[in-house]
């Protein structure tokens, strides 16, 4: 009797943790939409302003979009471009004039205007793209800007690597930054 007790409840527990997953999502702004937003959404969300997390992979299209704690996707554009799109932590793409990640990124940062990643693995094309930190990847756009990084390559206009080790005695600690490239390659942050 008690392996059927804790068999039921692991059935009850896991049902209810798979009932607060939604396939879709149609929201005019994140409080105006047919699911809450701490809903996850793993499937598609359509509309003016998106807000959901998603742990395993949501397709956002809208003018705005955003995920919330760790999600996976793609925020994108499919008729009209998208304004915004802004994320907690994301693993996929995003493609906006805008794209801004607090924490980390794992993916590509596709802005026309800009791309900010507090933690970028992967890569940022933009006018401007900048980065706390980076640990493998590239950045390619007008002006491209990482306080410290592992692993990147920089192809711009303006290429800035604050912490690189690679040319740090080259000659006499020259620079940090240079014109049309900029890389480093095996330090360590």
């Amino acid at each position: 009797m008690k392996k059927f007790t804790i068999i039921a409840l692991s059935i009850i527990v896991a049902s209810g943790a798979i009932a607060e997953s939604k396939p879709f999502q149609l929201s005019l702004v994140p409080d105006v939409a047919i699911e809450d937003r701490d809903t996850d959404i793993n499937g598609v969300s359509l509309g003016v302003w998106n807000e959901n997390p998603s742990e395993k992979f949501q397709w956002q299209f809208g003018f705005v979009n955003g995920a919330t704690g760790d999600s996976v996707g793609v925020q994108w554009f499919i008729f009209l471009p998208t304004i915004f799109n802004y994320a907690e932590n994301y693993m996929g793409a995003q493609m906006a004039w805008v794209n801004y990640t607090a924490g980390e990124m794992t993916g590509l940062q596709w802005g026309w205007l800009g791309n900010y990643a507090g933690d970028l693995t992967g890569g940022q094309l933009g006018i401007v793209n900048i980065a706390k930190a980076v640990d493998g990847g590239f950045q390619w756009g007008a002006v491209n800007y990482a306080e410290s990084a592992n692993n990147l390559f920089q192809l711009g206009f303006v290429n800035i690597i604050l912490d690189n080790e690679w040319f740090s005695d080259f000659p006499n600690d020259l620079a940090t930054g240079f014109v049309f490239v900029n890389w480093t390659f095996g330090a360590t942050r």
